[in-house]
Protein backbone atom coordinates (compact mmCIF):
# COMPACT_ATOMS: atom_id res chain seq x y z
CA UNK A 1 0.00 0.00 0.00
CA UNK A 2 2.87 2.41 0.76
CA UNK A 3 4.17 2.03 -2.81
CA UNK A 4 0.72 2.87 -4.21
CA UNK A 5 0.51 5.97 -2.00
CA UNK A 6 4.04 7.00 -2.96
CA UNK A 7 3.21 6.61 -6.64
CA UNK A 8 -0.06 8.55 -6.26
CA UNK A 9 1.70 11.33 -4.28
CA UNK A 10 4.37 11.49 -6.99
CA UNK A 11 1.73 11.70 -9.72
CA UNK A 12 -0.10 14.51 -7.90
CA UNK A 13 3.15 16.39 -7.19
CA UNK A 14 4.07 16.12 -10.90
CA UNK A 15 0.68 17.65 -11.73
CA UNK A 16 1.66 20.66 -9.61
CA UNK A 17 -0.47 20.08 -6.51
CA UNK A 18 0.79 21.53 -3.24
CA UNK A 19 1.53 19.34 -0.22
CA UNK A 20 -1.81 20.38 1.30
CA UNK A 21 -3.73 19.57 -1.87
CA UNK A 22 -2.06 16.15 -2.06
CA UNK A 23 -2.96 15.55 1.58
CA UNK A 24 -6.59 16.38 0.77
CA UNK A 25 -6.66 14.13 -2.29
CA UNK A 26 -5.26 11.16 -0.34
CA UNK A 27 -7.06 12.01 2.94
CA UNK A 28 -3.81 11.92 4.90
CA UNK A 29 -1.97 14.44 7.05
CA UNK A 30 0.51 16.91 5.61
CA UNK A 31 3.25 15.16 7.58
CA UNK A 32 2.38 11.87 5.90
CA UNK A 33 2.31 13.62 2.52
CA UNK A 34 5.76 15.09 3.13
CA UNK A 35 7.05 11.65 4.12
CA UNK A 36 5.59 10.12 0.93
CA UNK A 37 7.13 12.85 -1.21
CA UNK A 38 10.54 12.17 0.39
CA UNK A 39 10.15 8.51 -0.59
CA UNK A 40 9.73 9.35 -4.28
CA UNK A 41 13.34 8.58 -5.13
CA UNK A 42 13.10 5.14 -3.52
CA UNK A 43 9.71 3.82 -4.70
CA UNK A 44 10.93 0.24 -4.92
CA UNK A 45 12.22 0.26 -1.33
CA UNK A 46 10.58 2.92 0.88
CA UNK A 47 12.49 4.06 3.93
CA UNK A 48 10.94 3.06 7.26
CA UNK A 49 12.58 5.81 9.33
CA UNK A 50 10.31 8.53 10.71
CA UNK A 51 7.27 6.99 9.06
CA UNK A 52 4.19 8.92 10.22
CA UNK A 53 1.42 7.16 12.16
CA UNK A 54 -1.38 7.71 9.66
CA UNK A 55 -3.52 5.91 7.11
CA UNK A 56 -5.32 6.95 3.95
CA UNK A 57 -9.11 7.10 3.70
CA UNK A 58 -10.57 6.30 0.29
CA UNK A 59 -14.21 7.33 0.01
CA UNK A 60 -14.32 7.32 -3.79
CA UNK A 61 -17.23 4.84 -3.76
CA UNK A 62 -19.26 7.54 -2.04
CA UNK A 63 -17.86 10.55 -3.92
CA UNK A 64 -18.38 9.00 -7.35
CA UNK A 65 -22.13 8.66 -6.83
CA UNK A 66 -24.49 11.60 -6.43
CA UNK A 67 -27.05 9.23 -4.84
CA UNK A 68 -24.55 8.06 -2.21
CA UNK A 69 -23.40 11.65 -1.59
CA UNK A 70 -27.04 12.63 -1.02
CA UNK A 71 -27.60 9.73 1.41
CA UNK A 72 -24.40 10.39 3.40
CA UNK A 73 -25.23 14.10 3.52
CA UNK A 74 -28.71 13.23 4.82
CA UNK A 75 -27.09 11.23 7.64
CA UNK A 76 -24.76 14.14 8.45
CA UNK A 77 -27.71 16.56 8.38
CA UNK A 78 -29.63 14.23 10.71
CA UNK A 79 -26.85 14.62 13.30
CA UNK A 80 -27.07 18.38 12.94
CA UNK A 81 -30.84 18.40 13.46
CA UNK A 82 -30.15 17.29 17.04
CA UNK A 83 -28.69 20.74 17.71
CA UNK A 84 -30.82 23.09 19.77
CA UNK A 85 -29.30 26.08 17.99
CA UNK A 86 -30.62 27.42 14.73
CA UNK A 87 -28.24 26.79 11.85
CA UNK A 88 -28.01 29.70 9.41
CA UNK A 89 -25.02 28.81 7.22
CA UNK A 90 -23.18 25.63 6.28
CA UNK A 91 -19.47 26.32 5.68
CA UNK A 92 -17.90 23.74 3.37
CA UNK A 93 -14.13 23.33 3.55
CA UNK A 94 -12.71 23.31 0.05
CA UNK A 95 -12.43 20.96 -1.79
CA UNK A 96 -13.93 17.77 -0.41
CA UNK A 97 -16.22 19.33 2.20
CA UNK A 98 -18.08 21.47 -0.34
CA UNK A 99 -20.22 18.74 -1.96
CA UNK A 100 -21.42 17.53 1.46
CA UNK A 101 -21.99 21.13 2.61
CA UNK A 102 -24.01 21.97 -0.49
CA UNK A 103 -26.41 19.07 0.03
CA UNK A 104 -26.62 19.61 3.80
CA UNK A 105 -27.43 23.31 3.26
CA UNK A 106 -30.32 22.33 1.00
CA UNK A 107 -31.62 19.73 3.49
CA UNK A 108 -31.44 22.17 6.43
CA UNK A 109 -32.68 25.16 4.40
CA UNK A 110 -29.49 27.05 5.26
CA UNK A 111 -27.18 29.28 3.27
CA UNK A 112 -23.87 27.99 1.89
CA UNK A 113 -20.38 29.39 2.44
CA UNK A 114 -17.00 28.04 1.29
CA UNK A 115 -13.71 28.11 3.19
CA UNK A 116 -10.35 27.95 1.38
CA UNK A 117 -7.80 26.45 3.82
CA UNK A 118 -4.20 27.52 4.26
CA UNK A 119 -2.92 24.16 3.01
CA UNK A 120 -4.23 24.95 -0.48
CA UNK A 121 -2.40 28.25 -0.69
CA UNK A 122 1.06 28.81 -2.11
CA UNK A 123 1.83 31.13 0.81
CA UNK A 124 1.12 28.90 3.81
CA UNK A 125 2.00 31.71 6.21
CA UNK A 126 -1.25 33.36 5.15
CA UNK A 127 -4.61 32.62 6.73
CA UNK A 128 -7.46 30.57 5.30
CA UNK A 129 -10.27 32.60 3.82
CA UNK A 130 -14.03 32.60 3.36
CA UNK A 131 -15.01 32.93 -0.31
CA UNK A 132 -16.82 36.13 -1.25
CA UNK A 133 -18.86 34.23 -3.86
CA UNK A 134 -21.10 32.57 -1.28
CA UNK A 135 -23.10 33.50 1.85
CA UNK A 136 -21.98 36.13 4.30
CA UNK A 137 -21.42 34.51 7.71
CA UNK A 138 -21.35 37.62 9.90
CA UNK A 139 -23.67 37.35 12.94
CA UNK A 140 -24.84 33.89 11.87
CA UNK A 141 -24.70 30.43 13.44
CA UNK A 142 -22.53 28.26 11.23
CA UNK A 143 -21.75 24.57 10.89
CA UNK A 144 -18.39 23.63 9.40
CA UNK A 145 -18.39 20.61 7.05
CA UNK A 146 -15.47 18.56 5.76
CA UNK A 147 -14.86 15.01 4.64
CA UNK A 148 -12.11 13.88 7.03
CA UNK A 149 -10.47 15.24 10.19
CA UNK A 150 -6.85 14.10 10.21
CA UNK A 151 -4.98 16.41 12.58
CA UNK A 152 -7.74 18.95 13.24
CA UNK A 153 -5.58 21.86 12.07
CA UNK A 154 -7.78 22.79 9.10
CA UNK A 155 -10.96 22.68 11.16
CA UNK A 156 -9.33 24.75 13.94
CA UNK A 157 -8.27 27.33 11.34
CA UNK A 158 -11.80 27.38 9.90
CA UNK A 159 -13.31 27.96 13.34
CA UNK A 160 -10.86 30.81 13.97
CA UNK A 161 -11.55 32.50 10.63
CA UNK A 162 -15.33 32.11 11.05
CA UNK A 163 -15.10 33.78 14.46
CA UNK A 164 -12.92 36.55 12.97
CA UNK A 165 -15.71 37.16 10.43
CA UNK A 166 -18.24 37.53 13.27
CA UNK A 167 -19.83 34.08 12.92
CA UNK A 168 -20.81 31.73 15.73
CA UNK A 169 -19.62 28.17 14.95
CA UNK A 170 -22.02 25.69 16.58
CA UNK A 171 -20.77 22.34 15.23
CA UNK A 172 -18.36 20.57 12.90
CA UNK A 173 -19.73 17.77 10.73
CA UNK A 174 -17.44 15.24 9.00
CA UNK A 175 -17.68 11.87 7.34
CA UNK A 176 -14.61 10.45 9.14
CA UNK A 177 -12.81 11.64 12.28
CA UNK A 178 -9.34 10.04 12.20
CA UNK A 179 -8.28 11.93 15.32
CA UNK A 180 -11.09 10.52 17.48
CA UNK A 181 -11.98 13.76 19.25
CA UNK A 182 -15.20 15.16 20.70
CA UNK A 183 -14.55 18.83 19.99
CA UNK A 184 -12.13 21.40 18.60
CA UNK A 185 -11.96 24.79 20.35
CA UNK A 186 -15.12 23.79 22.30
CA UNK A 187 -17.06 23.20 19.09
CA UNK A 188 -18.59 19.68 19.02
CA UNK A 189 -17.54 17.23 16.30
CA UNK A 190 -20.37 15.28 14.65
CA UNK A 191 -18.86 12.43 12.60
CA UNK A 192 -20.44 9.41 10.98
CA UNK A 193 -17.26 7.39 11.54
CA UNK A 194 -14.79 7.92 14.37
CA UNK A 195 -11.52 6.02 14.33
CA UNK A 196 -10.04 5.21 17.71
CA UNK A 197 -6.61 3.63 17.78
CA UNK A 198 -6.27 0.69 20.15
CA UNK A 199 -2.94 0.27 21.94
Amino acid sequence: MNNQLIEKATELRNKGLTTGEIADELNISKDTTQWLVMQMSSVSKPKKDNKPDDFAINWRNIGSSSVRMQQISMALADFLMESEEQIDVIVGISVSGVPFATIIAEILDAELAVFHPIKHMKNESAQGTISNNFANIKNKNVVIVDDVITSGTTVADTIKVCRTHGANPVAVSVLVDKKGIDDIDNIPIKSLITINKVG
